[in-house]
């Protein structure tokens, strides 16, 4: 690359000159080293995203499959007979339109009071001093670590005496206490990450604290609080064992506990096996599509102390 600059040596001389600046494009790139460890690494990346995505793989090629070509051998690995049979015969036999309502239901209901009740306990743990505070929080994360089923002699019997069992309030009020723990302890690192000098501009312009909780905080918090409402969402929406336990009409069913059920139904029948699943999979794929920049954004910003 050649630069041309005039320089005034008088009062009417004036003298050109070139300069020969090197082109960093043209500049000789240094040639990527293989190292063992960077082909290992490599191919360990690539046999854990074949095992990890083969499965999905096969379920929704079971799922397009016509029903006479499922069990066919040689396997297919490709369907030579695409077909939404399945599909069909899935919303014939079941009403497995009524078990996706009920998830929706339930899942969005749980996951956003859940949220709700989590950002208002965060924030209090986060910006208030108090006796027993760090028993709340060990409180919180002990929860997280007993299993379910130790609670489900006494849960099944204070649900019986309160009539809830087999109700989808009953099931929302579960799945609400069992989410509060973990959101609340994921939404109190983005309050921790806020700066006060925020919420305290805003009360002396004259919010009252809730005012500045939802009209300054909750909008920088966005992020965070979508990823809360979304992981949620999909416990609430994959949960088997609550469900199975709690629901025993096809009324009240969610698609986890009628998958459960399709086994004994359909005498294993894996064409509406799989059609079932692909159905169960897509909203939280579509989901996390949707807000993946969000979501990363909530986990970071949560995670990163100033």
């Amino acid at each position: 690359m050649t630069i041309t600059s005039s320089v005034r040596t008088g009062s009417s001389v004036t003298e050109t000159r070139r300069i020969t600046v090197p082109d960093p494009k043209a500049a000789p790139r240094p040639k990527p080293r293989v190292t063992v460890g960077g082909v290992v690494r490599v191919v360990g990346l690539g046999l854990w995203l074949l095992i990890t995505l083969f499965p999905l793989y096969w379920i929704t090629l079971t799922a397009f499959k016509s029903p006479g070509t499922i069990n066919r051998f040689p396997i297919e690995y490709w369907p030579s007979e695409p077909s939404l049979d399945n599909f069909t015969s899935l919303f014939e036999k079941s009403s497995f339109g009524t078990f996706l309502a009920n998830s929706a239901i339930v899942a969005v209901s749980a996951g956003a009071v859940a949220t709700l009740i989590a950002l208002l306990s965060a924030y209090v743990l986060a910006r208030f001093e108090f006796r027993g505070k760090g028993t709340v929080l060990i409180a919180f994360l002990l929860t997280q670590m007993i299993p379910a089923f130790i609670a489900l002699g006494p849960l099944y019997s204070m649900m019986t005496d309160l009539g809830l069992v087999d109700t989808k309030p009953g099931l929302i009020l579960v799945y609400i206490a069992i989410c509060i723990p973990f959101s609340t302890v994921m939404l109190r690192g983005f309050f921790e990450n806020v700066p006060d000098a925020l919420e305290e501009a805003a009360m002396i312009d004259g919010c009252s604290r809730l005012g500045a909780l939802f009209r300054v905080l909750v909008p920088v918090m966005t992020p965070g609080i979508i990823a809360a409402f979304i992981f949620n969402f999909v416990n609430c929406w994959n949960e088997l064992f609550l469900s199975v336990v709690l629901m025993n009409t096809d009324a009240n069913r969610t698609v986890p506990s009628a998958l459960n059920g399709f086994i004994s139904t359909f005498n294993i029948d894996w064409g509406s096996m799989s059609a079932a699943a692909v159905l169960t999979i897509l909203p939280t794929m579509v989901m996390f599509a949707l807000a993946s920049r969000w979501i990363v954004q909530g986990l970071t910003a949560g995670a990163v102390k100033e």
